[in-house]
């Protein structure tokens, strides 16, 4: 049987963050026409990954995603790194595939040419590149990283994810700028944008 391209590659959603924006409704959980943002991301992401994991720190807000494993951060309130770091440590695979939690939109095309570009390269990290905007947050990182991020999040009081990547081997996939590729990066920060992408699906 031909190995997948995807075969060591965990899909990871975080579905953290505090929400504030929301009035502390989990943004995974917002709906987008029919179907929350986790439910669409999860119909897409669970075509190409054969483990994927939830990152959560309220993992009873996702009660209808049982069936998937739930993990929860080690290190408290430095942002998505911590989830990159708890979603690397419980990985069974050598790479992870991590997606923000509130991207109703991601394209399955754009996430197997990134993986495709993953296996083709020598990096420890892939993040896609359009014009100078960076996506860290659909981005693979291979587990190799696990003990710098270990230490840099132990010993470390700067939490941006730029600050982090500028101590590894990153090589940006650049991508054109297109509606498909804009529209496939999309976050949902404020219940009027949750509202407006609504009308137009």
């Amino acid at each position: 049987m031909m190995q997948r391209e995807s075969e060591n590659i965990t899909g990871v959603i975080l579905a953290g963050g505090e929400n504030k924006r929301f009035g502390g409704i989990v943004k995974s959980n917002i709906m987008v026409g029919d179907s929350s943002i986790l439910s669409r991301m999860i119909q897409t992401i669970s075509e190409i990954f054969d483990e994927i994991i939830i990152v959560t720190n309220t993992p009873d807000e996702f009660q209808s995603f049982r069936q998937y494993k739930m993990v929860s951060d080690q290190f408290l309130k430095v942002g998505p790194l911590g989830g990159i770091h708890t979603a690397i440590k419980n990985a069974s695979k050598e790479s992870v595939f991590v997606f923000a939690g509130d991207m109703p939109f991601i394209d399955k095309d754009l996430i197997k040419s990134q993986i495709e570009y993953f296996n083709l390269n020598l990096a420890e990290v892939v993040i896609p590149r359009i014009n100078d905007k960076d996506e860290p947050l659909h981005a693979i990182y291979g587990c190799s990283v696990f003990e710098k991020l270990d230490n840099y999040l132990s010993s470390n009081n700067k939490y941006a994810i730029r600050d982090f990547l500028e101590i590894i081997n990153v090589n940006y996939m650049k991508l054109p700028d297109t509606e498909n590729t804009r529209k496939a990066f999309t976050n949902i920060n404020t219940p009027g944008e949750a509202e407006a992408v609504s009308y137009g699906i």
